[in-house]
């Protein structure tokens, strides 16, 4: 098969969706490795390294997208690409086509084969492709947060620690999953008191006899999320649902209730947000104010710790990168994980919650695959 790795091209989006080392480890199956030029600068690999594990470097997208039989990427494909897309040719990256209805009809209309990083998903219900960027921006929440609540930048004035003689910081951390709870032992580390809140009572449980004392769970609910904002100096939205909007739990109205120049960071953004005064923001542009408190919505956080971000990402994408180019559709087939990542098969939408999102036909991907 021959596998096309694109440079990123969303704004201040510095990662890569290969390593020269996936590169030789496709190679050493007999696949065919275009990587565009300059594609790894951002995270620290040359083009002589990707030459040197045996692809070729080619000068453009479009060059890629016309030779490739699979595009792997980092994020989902911008308008500028839509027509480059061929009919049949597999893409393999995040998507999160619940938040962009543009998108979806884009890449159903291209008749492309799209599998989502985000949805692959494991018997246990874990979902090891969103896990390593989710650790990522869990951790990069509080560091971001706790920047924009010093008085330079806009913010409240407060250090997330406080000092001896003086209360720390106030952090809520809405979900109680791996953002959360990467949140909640960044701001715990540093000495914040923390709230966590979820509404999984069994998981409220794990997080209890993990965290450190100064962590409190709450069961999350519309009183208790009210009140708990209401004392925050920083907010995290640390909510998910795969594949589909994330929930609007934090109104308007609520915040009118934080602190003056409180900060927020939305996580869910790429899913819509569960702040509803949420939007999407760049890292060249990234807070706004509503009711004096700050936003911050990045919608691809990992992409400012690209080396990081790069290496944590294809540890995970990598072994399944390797099946599709070994047995095409006989991968999505044989594998229920990388099948419950199919999103979009040819024209057909089988994904549940994105059909849904958009109130489009869905078709089951066992019936076109």
């Amino acid at each position: 098969m021959i596998v096309g790795v694109l440079k990123e091209i969303k704004p201040d989006e510095y990662r890569v969706s290969m390593l020269p080392v996936g590169v030789h480890s496709l190679k050493k199956k007999g696949h065919t490795v275009l990587v565009e030029k300059s594609a790894g600068e951002g995270s620290g690999f040359s083009d002589q390294d990707y030459r040197e594990a045996g692809a070729e470097i080619v000068e453009t997208a479009a060059e890629i997208y016309k030779r490739a039989d699979m595009i792997v990427k980092v994020k989902e494909p911008l308008p500028q690409e839509y027509d480059l897309i061929r009919d049949g040719q597999i893409l393999f990256t995040y998507f999160h086509f619940a938040a962009s209805e543009e998108l979806t009809k884009a890449i159903v209309k291209s008749g492309a084969i799209a599998v989502a990083y985000e949805t692959v998903e494991t018997e246990n219900h874990a979902l090891p492709l969103l896990i390593p960027m989710s650790e990522v921006a869990g951790r990069m929440s509080i560091q971001e947060g706790a920047k924009y609540l010093e008085k330079r930048m806009g913010g409240r004035g407060v250090l997330l620690a406080g000092v001896p003689g003086v209360e720390p910081a106030t952090v809520v951390i809405i979900g109680g999953g791996i953002v959360g709870t990467n949140a909640a032992k960044m701001a715990a580390g540093l000495g914040a008191n923390v709230m966590i809140l979820d509404v999984n009572l069994e998981r409220l449980r794990y997080l209890d006899d993990v965290m450190p004392k100064n962590v409190t769970t709450l069961a999350s609910n519309a009183y208790n999320i009210r009140d708990a904002i209401s004392r925050a100096d920083l907010l995290v939205g640390a909510v998910l649902i795969p594949g589909a909007k994330a929930p609007k739990l934090v109104t308007r109205d609520m915040i009118k209730l934080m602190k003056p120049r409180s900060v927020i960071v939305d996580v869910a953004v790429d899913q819509g947000g569960c702040i509803e005064t949420v939007h999407p923001t760049t890292h060249h542009d990234p807070i706004y104010i509503v009711d004096d408190v700050i936003h911050y919505s990045v919608a691809n956080m990992p992409g400012a710790v690209p080396r990081t971000s790069t290496i944590a990402l294809t540890n995970a994408t990598l072994p399944y990168a390797i099946k599709l180019a070994d047995k095409g559709l006989d991968a999505l087939r044989e594998d229920a994980a990388l099948k419950k990542g199919l999103n979009i098969f040819k024209g057909k939408i089988t994904y549940k919650n994105v059909a849904e999102a958009f109130d489009l036909p869905f078709v089951p991907a066992d019936e076109v695959i």
